[in-house]
This record gives structure tokens, sequence and C-alpha cells, in this order.
């Protein structure tokens, strides 16, 4: 089974960018994608074989999530059940017979952090719910997580410590997340590789000099990581400051 997250910044954007060849030719069984910063009927998407599923941000242009998947879900939801937090747009969660399909665009903390405080609480609260369907089945989580969790994940860490996506608060609640029962498959394949990003600035040049940040993210539940069979980072793939990551997974 194939899975590919990608924050389009932008869909009608992207779509002018080639998103749609991608789209194609990746042929993903599950195709999340975040920051679509659209609203409903603004944009129609002939996405043959396709099951839609589109979560709004009540604030146009902004953030928005969308999954597009070939198997239909028993059920959808939505956010995360907590009005402060379903403003944005920011969460999908699919139930399948055998595991949990959520996509998230995680809030950033912004310019100085001022955005810091509600970041952890909005990730405490992500964390609960994955932890309570992880209690259920498997979970497959997926989508832009605005945090390098090491120096390994960003170019430059030194100058980067306490900016906005590497905080010791972000990363501590990344490590929280994979205490409680999941694991970053990235990570799992290539505990080493260095170079490895998702995210590049649009200032000096940083995707030409790879002086990147991977902040994009596939985590399963720790009882099927050895049902994972590959992940990767589409590095090639133009059309947002974000590229597309992929999990293949056998469930």
């Amino acid at each position: 089974m194939k899975m590919i997250s990608w924050n389009v910044n932008g869909l009608r954007a992207a779509v002018g960018k080639g998103f749609l060849d991608f789209f194609e030719n990746i042929d993903a069984d599950f195709f999340s994608v975040q920051e679509t910063k659209l609203q409903e009927g603004q944009i129609s998407l002939d996405l043959n074989g396709y099951h839609q599923y589109w979560n709004y941000a009540v604030k146009k242009g902004y953030s928005g999530v969308a999954v597009f998947c070939k198997k239909e879900p028993i059920s959808v939801t939505y956010g995360l059940g907590i009005e402060e937090h379903d403003q944005e747009g920011r969460v999908i969660s699919l139930e399948f017979d055998e595991f949990y399909y959520v996509t998230a665009y995680v809030p950033n903390s912004q310019d100085k952090n001022a955005r810091l405080d509600y970041r952890v609480s909005w990730e405490d609260a992500m964390r609960a719910h994955l932890v309570k369907l992880d209690k259920i089945k498997p979970v497959i989580f997926c989508g832009d997580l605005n945090v390098a969790h090491k120096e390994i994940d960003l170019k430059n860490p030194k100058p980067n410590v306490g900016k906005a996506g590497f905080t010791d608060e972000e990363r501590g609640k990344f490590t929280e997340l994979l205490e409680s029962g999941f694991v970053d498959s990235f990570r799992y394949f290539y505990p080493d590789l260095m170079g490895a990003y998702s995210w590049w600035s649009y200032r000096f040049s940083a995707r030409k000099n790879n002086a990147g940040w991977r902040i994009d993210y596939f985590v399963v539940s720790e009882r099927i990581k050895e049902k994972m069979v590959e992940a990767a980072i589409h590095s090639d793939v133009m059309g947002s400051d974000h590229c597309p990551v992929e999990l293949k997974i056998e469930v």
C-alpha cells in the first residue's frame, strides 16, 4: 500500500505547477495534502477512483487539509473534537478495518514563538487523539508536523535552536509522541542519513543548496513497524516549498 503526504502551500497554485501530473504518476492508495488554503467550492478535482475528504479552516485562504483514498473508509472524523483547535481545518481521521489513517497540518509557532504556547496545547490534544485511536487499532499518522526532531533533521541546527520548528518544547512533544508507542518511519529505515529534507525556505537559494528541514512525516504505531516496506522523500518534486513524502506499508 502506497501513501503520500504533501504540504502543497496552496492547492490551487500547486495544480498550476504540475500537482496533478505527480498525483497521477505516483498512483498512491492514499494521498494527503496540507495547507490547501481554500474553502469549499473553490476547487474541483476530478480524481477518478478516489474518495475525497476535506477539512477547511474558518479563515479564508488559510490552513486546510484533504485526503484522497482509493478505498472508502468505515468512518471519517474532522478535527480533534475541541472547539479551540477545530477552527483551522488541521486534522482528518479515517477509520478502516485494520487501521486508522490520520493526516494533520500542525500549527506553526510563528516568529518569536508567538504561538508556541498554543502549539504545545495543540500537540497534547493531538497526541491524546492518536493514543486513543491506537488503543482500538493501529494508526498511520502523516502530515506537515512543523518540527525538525533532531539536529540531523535540518541543515543548520546550531543557529536555529529555539526558533519555530526547532524549540525544545516542539522537539520534546515529538519525542513524547514517539514514546507513546509510535515510530518515525523515515528514521526507522534511515537512522543516520543526513541531508534528507522535506522543506526549504524560498529565501537564500535554500533548495538549490539543500539547506532544508525535515518536517513532514509518516509516523506509525510501534506494533506495525515491521509491516513498513519503504519510506521516501521526493525532493525532486517541485510545486511547493515542501516536497512529498512517502510510506509503503503492508496493512
